[in-house]
Order: structure tokens, then sequence, then C-alpha cells
């Protein structure tokens, strides 16, 4: 079966048609070794972690669901970068986890972009809860070697790294990895799932800019729907603090709806070996791939408490954090589950 994959698939042609069952051995007749493909399975694993991302993070999990490919096989959605500040010093399993999702701006062939969407997601991994604090662009922060500025500009500044780095330091807590898209790899993504169900709770229009246009109830998005929704911020006085709220709502819902068609263990390690190659991982090992996976599976909706970040004002730049901003900062950064919020 090998022989007919095309030469850029080779290295990750292990689908079910390439495994041969012989006496409760497993033969890899592409040549792959099982624990090669094992070690490949558990890369792969990497991107549930992206079930808690915004928009993003849903859909790569219901993704793992459907088991739709893209046509273009090989292409990248998202990119998972450990970070050089990455805590390694707690035991894994034990201390809470901080990743950073971020929904960049750029559009088709740009190289250079913000974070548009920001969300920061704790996870405590012995009580199975977790933590998304959306962070509203306009958000002002110190960027380290940059000054003062909003903090999605840490983005285009230094990359993933700076935009952790800034993000860190504001709320106390060490990034360990950042997950990011853009507008192709979201819209690719929801439109290779075949759309996504989401229930609108507030009216969202904005035919003027972002281009939405959802009444309140259930509705199917495509992809540029789903970013419509996702981007809208015109549409509301609070502007981008409830266009926050509304991307981590969004996260919830496509999460909710993976929970409910959980296809099961044996399953999703397949659909995961597949997803595999439609994610770049960066400065990750084996370990540390496993670690995240775990830690996605393990993930119930239901235990994820999402809010938007105190600040002053939804209009305007340079927002400024309020004064309860730090203690719920404080109470995020110990154990990644609110106590007093």
């Amino acid at each position: 079966m090998a022989a007919n994959c095309q030469p850029r698939w080779q290295r990750n042609c292990f689908s079910a048609q390439n495994i041969l069952l012989n006496k409760g051995s497993v033969m890899l007749t592409t040549g792959i070794t099982f624990k090669r493909f094992i070690k490949r399975a558990i890369s792969a694993a990497s991107i549930v972690l992206l079930a808690i991302a915004m928009g993003t993070g849903g859909l790569a999990a219901w993704w793992l669901k459907t088991g739709r490919m893209p046509i273009a096989a090989g292409a990248t959605y998202m990119t998972v970068t450990k970070t050089a500040s990455a805590d390694t010093t707690p035991v894994p399993g034990i201390a809470p986890i901080f990743v950073l999702v971020v929904g960049s701006d750029a559009r088709s062939g740009e190289t250079v972009a913000r974070g548009d969407a920001i969300h920061l997601v704790g996870v405590n991994p012995q009580s199975g809860q977790a933590t998304m604090l959306d962070i509203p662009r306009d958000t002002g922060a110190q960027i380290p070697g940059h000054g003062t500025d909003k903090i999605n500009a840490a983005m285009s500044a230094g990359g993933p790294q700076l935009l952790a780095d800034t993000v860190g330091n504001l709320v106390g807590v060490k990034v360990s990895f950042v997950v990011t898209t853009d507008f192709d790899g979201f819209i690719g993504m929801v439109n290779d799932l075949g759309g996504v169900d989401v229930n609108v709770i507030s009216r969202n229009v904005d035919r003027e800019y972002s281009g939405a246009n959802f009444e309140v109830g259930t509705t199917h998005m495509n992809g540029t729907q789903a970013l419509a929704f996702s981007r809208n911020r015109h549409g509301f006085p609070s502007g981008d603090l409830k266009r926050s709220e509304n991307q981590g709502y969004f996260i919830l819902q496509t999460l909710g709806q993976l929970r409910s068609n959980n296809p099961g263990p044996t399953a999703t390690l397949g659909l995961l070996g597949n997803l595999g190659r439609h994610a770049h991982l960066v400065n990750m090992g084996w370990a540390d791939a496993y670690r995240l996976g775990r830690l996605g599976l393990s993930l119930d909706p239901q235990n994820v408490r999402n809010l938007v970040i105190p600040v002053g004002s939804g209009v305007g730049s340079r927002l400024a954090l309020l004064g309860t901003a730090r203690d719920l900062f404080n109470d995020f950064a110990d154990d990644a589950v609110l106590q007093r919020h």
C-alpha cells in the first residue's frame, strides 16, 4: 500500500489500510517501525489540546471526531510552540500548566501579524478543571523591550515567544506553550468539518465590517461565517470585550459537540494520527506532546470556566486593567482554578 502513497505523504502513511494484524502483532507495510508509529501518534496527540483553543481548539477537537481531511493533505492549519520560558520543574500531571491560544489577524500571504484573539488557558490535571482568560486585544501591557502598548502588538514585535512573555508577566504565570492559527487556517478547518452548529444566545450583527449576521437561535456556520462570528466587535457597545466573550463561548459550544459525540479512545487515536500532519510542532519533544494530548483528552468542557479579564472599557486603545484584575490573576495563577471568582 505504501507504493500508492504520494511522496509527500509517505512519512505519515500509517492508516488502517497500511496495518496488518497477524497473530496479535502489528506490522506496518510502509516499513515504518511500530515504535516510530507510536511516536507519531503521540506527537499528533498534542493537537487535542486545541480543544481548549479559540475556535480552532474546539474545531480541531471536533475534526478528530469527523475524521474529515482537507483536500490539500499536509496543509498546516495551526502551530504549537514550546516556549523558552516553559516551566519544566513541576511534576507532570500534578502542577497546573498554562497555554496561550492565539488567533492572528494574518491574511493570505502575510508573514507578520498581530494577536487578534488572545486566550490564556490554565489546566489543573489533578482536578480535571480549567480556566480560560479572554484577553481583549487592546489591553495595555508592558511588552519586554518595547515599552507599553496594546498587548496584541507583542505578536508582531517578537512572535509567539514575546507574546507569551508579555501575557505571562501580566497575569503572573509561566506560559509553556503557544497555539496559533490565522484566518486561512481557521476558515479551512471549519469548512473541512462541514461547518459548526452554534447556539447564538444574543444577536450578533455587523454587516459592514466583520460580515456577522446572526440572530438568536441555533445557526450552522461555515468557515467564513464562523470567522465573522468570532471577529465581530462593532455590533456591540462593549466592543472587543463582547467579542472576546463570544470567542470563548464558541469554543465551549464546539467542545460540547465533541464531548457528546466522543468516538472512544481507539478511534480517537487513529484520528489523531491523521491530524498530526496538519499541525506544525516547534521545540517540542515526545514527552511534551504526550502530556498535552493527555491534558486535552481529559478535559470536560463543563469544567472549563471562561471569562473576560476586567478592563476599564471596551472601546479605545490600551485598555487599562481594573483594580480587581490582580486578585483574579492571583486566584488563577496558583492552581488554574478560580475559587473566588
